[in-house]
């Protein structure tokens, strides 16, 4: 899945969306973890999140969704 046709994608970030009313949220990080730590975050707040992983040019790739580590 792409979001919104109307944006521009940059090679090698990863993204993910955040779903709200009315328009949903595409951010993007530039390393993995970063972008993980960030989606995590959001989800532990209580927002609807979906990832979408690293854009290569022409899809996205890597897009296993990040699981928090529960380990203490």
């Amino acid at each position: 899945m792409r979001p919104n046709k109307n944006i521009s994608l940059g090679k090698d970030k990863y993204y993910f969306t955040i779903k709200s009313t009315p328009n949903n949220i595409t951010i993007y990080r530039s390393t993995r973890k970063a972008a993980a730590d960030a989606f995590l975050n959001y989800r532990k707040i209580g927002k609807d999140c979906e990832w979408l992983g690293k854009w290569n040019g022409k899809k996205f790739e890597d897009s296993t969704t990040p699981v928090a580590n529960t380990a203490n």
